[in-house]
């Protein structure tokens, strides 16, 4: 029999799996199961193969069909081929964390790497021993931070992003006041009058005095004395641990579970006190650029970064031993 040159282009991944199935099942029929086609459709596929290949693959022998020599050395290759194209085209979420090798540069509030920073150190520790983190400040304009590839997630207070940004809220919290022991205000209940009367810190590293407490504050008829302004949670805390300066500081909402939040200031010692009046809550919360939501390595991020801020999560863990940001004023 003589076989003419084909046309055909040879690069095309479904005679590929034609080619391995056919060659597999030695039968047209178990071919066209295997792909989910019907027999004539996989007799016009063997057919071409039989041009391209100038090779009749598969003949007649009595009631079955029997591969002819080309076809029994292509055979281990077609099937090598159709694995490696399984893997090229399988979702990349797949990932062994153990096996990971990266660094992650995250952008926060320092509050918030404070809370973070341990959390994820034990989670790599047990889960992705090669895995490091850059935290920054929030120094960039998150969304095209995000774009260029300067950060990896944002994680903080998210409001303003581009229009393709993946955002994922994560716990929603209240603001709280936080005083040394034995503050005045502790002495008594709290009321608006007394809070506005006391000495605060605002946060804020674009140095604003104002903030949603002043607005509650003023439908009061009442304005509080700022008396000094720092652009760190942190260095507000503690001066506030030193003295009689009340620092906001954000915290669970009520029957919810202890946020990670407010660790530094338990530690600092300080006590919060609930505030009388209507502020808006605080909704923490993670971005990330679109070209990252398949990568698996930015996925298990994600996932550590979620489970941060789950305090059952860390409770029950075996191994537990933006731009924009309401967290600054």
């Amino acid at each position: 029999m003589m076989l003419v040159n084909s046309p055909d282009p040879v690069v095309d991944a479904n005679l590929a799996l034609a080619l391995d199935a056919l060659l597999a099942e030695n039968s047209v029929t178990r071919a066209a199961a295997r792909l989910h086609t019907s027999p004539a459709a996989m007799s016009r596929t063997l057919a071409r193969l039989r041009r391209i290949l100038q090779d009749p693959l598969l003949v007649r022998a009595g009631q079955t069909m029997v591969p002819t020599p080309r076809a029994e050395a292509l055979r281990e290759e077609a099937a090598a081929v159709v694995r490696s194209l399984g893997a090229l085209l399988s979702p990349g979420t797949g990932v062994d964390p153990a096996g990971l090798n990266s660094t992650f540069t995250l952008q926060t509030a320092d509050l918030v790497g404070a809370a973070l920073a341990p959390r994820l150190l034990a989670l790599a520790a047990r889960e992705a021993p090669g895995v490091s983190f850059r935290l920054l400040a929030e120094e960039w304009e998150a969304g095209s931070a995000l774009r260029d590839g300067r950060i990896d997630l944002e994680v903080g207070s998210i409001d303003h992003v581009d229009p393709e940004t993946q955002v994922e809220e994560l716990v929603t919290l209240r603001m709280v006041a936080a005083v040394r022991p034995g503050h005045p205000l502790t002495e008594e209940p709290l009321t608006p009058a007394r809070l506005a009367a006391a000495q605060h810190v605002a946060v804020s590293r674009r140095g604003r005095f104002t903030g949603p407490l002043d607005a509650a504050l003023a439908e009061q008829n009442l304005r509080r004395r700022v008396s000094v302004v720092l652009p760190s949670h942190l260095a507000a805390m503690t001066l506030a641990a030193r003295s009689d300066i009340v620092c906001l500081v954000p915290a669970a909402l009520p029957g919810a579970d202890p946020s990670p939040l407010t660790d530094d200031a338990t530690t600092l010692g300080l006590q919060l006190l609930d505030i009388p009046l209507d502020l808006p809550p605080l909704t923490i919360g993670m971005a990330w650029h679109p070209r990252h939501t398949a990568d698996g390595a930015h996925h298990w991020l994600r996932d550590a970064v979620r489970r941060t801020f789950s305090v059952r999560a860390i409770a029950h863990d075996p191994g537990n031993g933006g731009r924009g940001s309401r967290l600054r004023q």
